[in-house]
């Protein structure tokens, strides 16, 4: 109880002392301030992309591979160009044979093309990502309706000119009616809308496009008018939640399009199964190198602030020697002189840190297009902890000098 009776007067002391040096203590814990904001505001910063581009990636499907012709990520080492171009692309009848032969996964198998295209209605138009898609897309990829409904499986089956779009679409082409059950043109070819997808907003980065600005359509109606009967695109296989890794389909479409394709034991793959997970995983690698640079760059402001506050911690000391004497002469202990001085110090740091945090806290709130900055419970953790450290590390030896002073040399010293 007595520890405790005294850490408090230690702490009273040190805010007194703090409170009668007002200008030097703000100049003082400026060099914390902006040492903290830096930090804070890269952490931030850094969180905020690499969190707008996973939502990207989650967003395309999760426990998802895709077969394309090129790869996602290349790789550590170097690799010719010219044989991904010679590889062909996955085709129609390559997707109808996984479809058939799937057996470890659940048969989810998709494919689908996209392309940008004029539409309009009327005196209406917008240009807009057209994509052509199989049945099974909105088991892959979310397709949230707010209006109307999806695609049947007997309209995707007959290449119907049915198309659901995006809000965006039809806040340009219906703006003043309801757009389902009505018609419109894609490349001069009348269509049907049947459902509007839900609202989105604009992201940082749209992996595979913005749903408000985009039309879905059946796949085979889109290769009629787009590709000329070449009926290829990209193919997208969903694997159960306990294939850890996904290696269980991604071996059985190794083989299966091995054998379709006719490759010999000797021959490379002539195609790349993609994963999200992957390049989420690639991505947080280029965002932890960014918030180390980051770090490394906000330390060299916090050292100076650092070098700053020990500077005053120790002025600070030498203009109260004789209070210090007479304090031990009066009984204080050691260590309540030393938290005296070490509670000065980690008080300046962590109200340096706090006025740096609510700088980013305040930025935050600025718009910047499709980038929202949100100030996470992590990053004002760590930076009050950061301030901390800088705190004790500052203060510590001033502390500890005046800790040790004698008390008579101390009282003489006036």
């Amino acid at each position: 109880m007595r520890f405790l009776f005294l850490t408090y007067e230690a702490f009273r002391s040190a805010m007194q002392a703090l409170s009668s040096n007002m200008l030097r203590t703000i100049l003082s814990l400026l060099g914390v301030t902006v040492g903290i904001f830096s930090i804070v505001g890269v952490f931030t910063m850094v969180d905020s992309l690499e969190k707008d581009i996973k939502n990207s990636l989650a967003s395309i499907g999760t426990n998802v591979v895709y077969v394309e012709k090129f790869p996602w990520i290349f790789g550590d080492g170097d690799y010719p160009w010219w044989r991904y171009f010679r590889r062909p692309m996955p085709t129609f009848e390559e997707f109808k044979y996984l479809s058939e032969n799937m057996a470890t996964s659940p048969a989810v198998v998709m494919m689908s093309f996209q392309g940008g295209v004029p539409s309009r209605r009327k005196n209406n138009s917008i240009d807009v990502l057209c994509q052509g898609i199989t049945y099974q897309f909105n088991e892959i990829s979310d397709v949230p309706i707010a209006e109307g409904r999806y695609f049947s499986t007997q309209e995707v089956d007959a290449a119907r000119n049915v198309a659901v779009i995006g809000s965006t679409v039809a806040e340009t082409l219906f703006p003043d009616i309801d757009p389902v059950g009505e018609q419109f043109k894609i490349k001069g070819n009348n269509f049907t809308c049947i459902g509007v997808q839900e609202k989105k907003g604009a992201q940082l980065v749209d992996i595979g496009g913005n749903p408000d600005e985009k039309i879905l359509i059946p796949y085979i109606t889109h290769k009629k008018m787009f590709s000329s009967g070449f009926n290829y695109g990209t193919i997208a296989i969903k694997g159960y939640e306990e294939d850890k890794g996904l290696l269980a389909v991604e071996n059985e479409i190794t083989g299966l399009l091995r054998t379709k394709r006719g490759l010999r034991p000797t021959q490379e793959d002539n195609f790349a199964i993609n994963h999200p997970e992957a390049a989420a995983k690639a991505i947080s690698g280029i965002f932890s190198t960014l918030r180390v640079g980051g770090f490394c760059i906000g330390l060299f402001s916090l050292l100076i602030g650092g070098f700053g506050i020990a500077n005053i911690m120790f002025v600070s000391v030498r203009e109260r020697t004789n209070i210090i004497g007479i304090q031990k002469s009066l009984g204080a202990k050691n260590y309540f002189i030393l938290f005296q001085f070490l509670f000065e110090a980690v008080f300046l740091c962590l109200l340096g840190g706090f006025f740096g945090i609510m700088i980013v806290y305040l930025i935050s709130f600025i718009p910047l297009g499709s980038l929202s900055l949100v100030l996470t419970k992590g990053n004002i953790i760590l930076g009050f902890a950061i301030s901390s450290i800088i705190g004790i590390i500052s203060g510590i030896v001033p502390a500890w000098s005046a800790a040790r002073m004698d008390p008579v040399e101390a009282i003489r010293s006036k």
